[in-house]
């Protein structure tokens, strides 16, 4: 049997943590793309879901999407740095003062 190379191209981000699904999984990235191709080829459609269920984010994850969420809610979610740092400042300023 001969094999054929297929590529494509993908978001450098996206690929990433595709890998480290795929590694969390127990397999590499071209391996699961062997998977999908083949199971695509023999059930004629997309026929299975692998996710990784229950998995934990870490701490700092959870908290900066809890902050991302907060920041939202507020309407401030668009503040540039500059203005983050105003913030901060001010509010220190306040504490101190």
């Amino acid at each position: 049997m001969s094999n054929s190379l297929v590529q494509f191209r993908a978001e450098d981000s996206v690929k990433v943590r595709a890998a480290q699904i795929c590694e969390q999984l127990g397999i590499d990235l071209p391996t699961y793309l062997r998977i999908c191709v083949s199971r695509l080829v023999r059930e004629n459609g997309i026929p299975f879901s692998m996710k990784l269920d229950g998995a934990e984010e870490s701490k700092a994850v959870l908290a900066m999407r809890q902050a991302s969420r907060i920041a939202r809610e507020q309407g401030i979610a668009d503040m540039s740095l500059d203005e983050i740092n105003a913030e901060i400042a001010a509010a220190r300023e306040q504490e101190l003062g």
